[in-house]
């Protein structure tokens, strides 16, 4: 098959035929129907974040299963799927606990004496997130999908398997928006625009978008933000709580920079809660002022994520909007990898 290798960081990706082994025991074989390009894939280009090389990128996919291992009894040929970003293996000390976000994923991959999934001339190539988007077929665990109806264009399903899932879960499951709340949204991409969509499916009654570019700025007016702020002349933090008299309930940010981060706690109210979604280098600190922190506070924690319990998803609205952004309101997001910040009330 076909699949674009990453061989070196900051080299472009090379479009290379790779064989793909048949599914093992638990295994199911995938053919790709859509990836999307995630920006997430290019920290791993740049170097920013590590994986181990040559590697199949690509990690926000769906399409159609073509062949199950002997123990597969989730999904059968035929079926449409979305691919899981965090696949786990639902044994191990985390996974049992309730904590999948965390799996070891030791279950979930082949051993050292096993055969590669992916090989080209008797090497090996690994998979992005254990999936490997960037490809004409993947070869994953049972655990790294979810199935779902056949009628729904595979480029609208592929972004469920991250940029929508990862927005709207981060508001409706990490933070829990409540009602009536206000909300920042820190980067009006994918994410954010999803992260604004869900505010507003959670009933906030004041969402602040935020970034540097106007069309972006004007779709997140489209899905639901009451107002926007463009960042280009800075003082973000400052201009937020100038307009909120006093800081937000909740503030997400969705780029993944040292500055947007500490900006995302410092247009806090007290008593509220920073999401950092974002991924922000490996390496940078990101800081809070030590008074500031010492009288009130900043309990973090990872945000849990189960594709489990978010299955069957159900995007119901497709049919009706043609919108990618507006569609996926009749099911439970998922979120993976959000920290989340809390500043409590003073006492």
């Amino acid at each position: 098959m076909k699949a674009a290798v990453l061989r070196e960081v900051n080299q472009p990706v090379v479009i290379e035929d790779v064989q793909v082994d048949a599914p093992a025991s638990r295994e199911v074989l995938v053919r790709t129907g859509a990836s999307g390009v995630c920006h997430s894939d290019l920290h791993f280009v740049e170097g920013l974040y590590t994986t181990p090389m040559p590697c199949v990128l690509g990690h926000e996919a769906a399409g159609i299963v073509e062949a199950v291992g002997d123990q597969v009894g989730y999904v059968k040929p035929g079926d449409s799927v979305i691919m899981c970003l965090s696949v786990f293996c639902g044994i191990c000390e985390y996974c049992m606990r309730g904590q999948p976000y965390l799996c070891t994923k030791t279950a979930v991959t082949r051993g050292a004496n096993d055969p590669p999934r992916l090989r080209r001339d008797g090497e090996a190539i690994t998979q992005f997130a254990q999936l490997g988007a960037y490809a004409a077929e993947m070869l994953v665990h049972e655990n790294a999908l979810v199935k779902v109806d056949n009628d729904i264009p595979f480029p609208q399903l592929a972004l469920i398997g991250c940029g929508a899932t990862t927005g709207l879960g981060a508001v409706l499951n990490t933070a829990q928006v409540e009602p009536g709340s206000t909300v920042a949204v820190v980067g009006c991409g994918g994410i954010g625009i999803h992260c604004v969509q869900a505010a507003a499916l959670a009933g906030a009654l004041r969402i602040i978008a935020v970034d540097t570019t106007e069309d972006k700025l004007s779709l997140a007016r489209e899905f639901g933000a009451t107002d926007v702020i463009d960042a280009s002349s800075g003082n973000v933090a400052e201009r937020i709580m100038d307009l909120t008299d006093g800081g937000v309930d909740y503030s997400f940010e969705a780029i993944g920079l040292k500055q947007t981060a500490e900006d995302c706690y410092n247009m806090l109210r007290p008593g509220g809660v920073a999401t950092i979604i974002g991924m922000v280098p490996e390496g940078v600190k990101i800081e809070i002022d030590a008074g500031n922190f010492l009288r009130r506070g900043a309990p973090s924690r990872v945000a849990p994520w189960d594709p489990t319990g978010s299955a069957p998803i159900c995007p119901g609205t497709w049919s009706s909007t043609g919108r990618a952004a507006s569609s996926w309101t009749n099911w439970s997001a998922k979120n993976w990898r959000c920290q989340k910040s809390t500043k409590p009330s003073p006492t």
